[in-house]
């Protein structure tokens, strides 16, 4: 297993640690495009309602000549059911989905995917051709100390960022922003902007809370690492920093039977 170093927020080499056998798995572009594109339709597809909602009674109509309504009634009550202007009655017209978007995955392509992807994370070649700034890195993956999750302050991340060597992928996203076409910027979506530096902690204390207002940056806990996050756009290779007890937690997760 491949060994590598851990930093702390000043930049300064702390310890050396192993990294799980996660990082070794075969690079599949093809699992990680299909799990990309999984997510995002995911995403888009709507929802109509359950063609039996409000309509699982045994309610019946009583018929004509009691001079009452005809709609159906609960047995042995004056309480009318399944009908729309009943109260949980069925929808007159409910939503209904003619498109199918969703393009689904089996769970262990899913998983695949994720471990390509995280090992992607480690190959220096492929988080270059993203165009991430890493000339001031030591190596790839970055693993910082468990002290940056506890980090709430835009100030104090943006100087912890500095001295680790990750701001200059940070300018980079800032400057790439765009104004986007069409008539999504009329939406509350003006902005397009790169993606930048990826941050997997063992458990958020704070860090999403610093790390938020700066161009292009996420911050994840690794239980919910996904492909899209890892490869955004289906395109391997995230510049991404890593706690140390995220590499400790991802030697238990993302596990695949491979029987």
């Amino acid at each position: 297993m491949a060994k590598v170093n851990v930093y702390s927020l000043k930049g300064d080499i702390t310890e050396e640690i192993e990294l799980p056998e996660i990082f070794e798995e075969t690079y599949r572009p093809d699992v990680i495009k299909r799990a990309v594109i999984s997510i995002q339709t995911a995403r888009i597809q709507p929802w109509g309602a359950n063609p039996m909602a409000g309509k699982r009674t045994t309610a019946k109509s009583m018929g004509s000549g009691r001079g009452a309504a005809m709609v159906p009634r609960i047995n042995g009550s004056s309480k009318a059911a399944f009908v729309p202007q009943a109260i949980g009655g069925r929808k007159a017209h409910p939503p209904r989905v003619n498109t199918i978007y969703h393009e689904k995955i089996n769970r262990k392509e899913r998983i695949l995917a994720i471990r390509s992807a995280i090992a992607a994370t480690a190959d220096k070649d492929l988080v270059s051709q993203r165009g991430h700034q890493i000339s001031e890195l030591d190596q790839i993956p970055f693993v910082v100390d468990d002290e940056l999750e506890t980090i709430k302050t835009t100030k104090e991340t943006r100087e912890i960022f500095k001295d680790l060597g990750i701001m200059d992928d940070i300018v980079r996203a800032k400057k790439g922003r765009k104004i986007k076409s069409g008539k999504g910027k009329l939406r509350g979506r003006k902005y397009r902007t790169p993606k930048g530096p990826l941050v997997v902690v063992g458990s958020d204390r704070g860090i999403s809370l610093g790390a938020r207002n700066h161009a292009g940056v996420d911050v994840v806990e690794v239980s919910n690492v996904n492909a899209e996050l890892l490869a955004p756009g289906t395109h391997a290779g995230r510049l991404t920093i890593y706690t140390k007890s995220a590499i400790e937690k991802l030697g238990d997760l993302f596990q695949q039977n491979r029987s």
